[in-house]
């Protein structure tokens, strides 16, 4: 379905969504349809990937899986039908460690982390609403990538809520907050 063919006032759901076709990349968040059309820059991929070789370096042997954009993420599935959820999104980067939560096609609940990448087209959507859904939904850990700044914003849930938030330049390092000895360089992430 062309994006000239949504309804941007109608809501919709995982069925519906299932159902499109064409290159647009879509996400649904609360029944409202966000493009994620145009494809990621080559510099956006550069990141995702090096954050993406860290984790999957890290997690050899454990129980944890990360995995990349695209993939369907059903944030508030719980054992309702899933093509009656009102939101489904795409995270560049995310971790989970309950593995009952991964199917053939899909995430159903919430990851243990998710880190997204700005881009000029998205950066208000994950920065603000995609903040907020993340924390309703219980994600444990949210890095918001700051690829023009070389910065990383670290928000972490507390008491069900984002309340610990950390910042870090391109200089400093990482400790991921959900396991106990991962730290990436982020002078190796942002590199070129």
């Amino acid at each position: 379905m062309a994006s000239t063919a949504k309804d941007l006032k109608k809501k919709y759901t995982y069925g519906d969504y299932l159902k499109w076709s064409g290159q647009e990349r879509w996400e649904i968040i609360d029944g409202i349809v966000h493009n994620m059309t145009p494809a990621p820059t080559p510099n956006h991929q550069r990141l995702a990937g090096e954050i993406f070789f860290w984790i999957k370096s890290y997690l050899r042997g454990k129980s944890c899986e990360v995995f990349m954009a695209p993939i369907d993420v059903l944030l508030f599935a719980d054992g309702q039908n899933n093509e009656e959820q009102r939101t489904v999104v795409q995270p560049d980067v995310l971790i989970i460690c309950d593995p009952s939560k991964i199917n053939e096609k899909v995430c159903k609940g919430a990851p243990d982390l998710i880190i997204e990448i700005l881009s000029p087209s998205t950066a208000k959507q994950d920065m603000i609403i995609k903040r907020e859904l993340y924390e309703r939904a219980g994600v444990k850990e949210y890095w918001i990538v700051d690829p023009y700044n070389k910065t990383v914003t670290v928000l972490t849930l507390v008491n069900k809520q984002f309340s610990r938030v950390d910042f870090y330049a391109e200089d400093g390092e990482i400790k991921v907050g959900i396991f106990d000895d991962l730290i990436i360089n982020l002078k190796e992430v942002f590199g070129k």
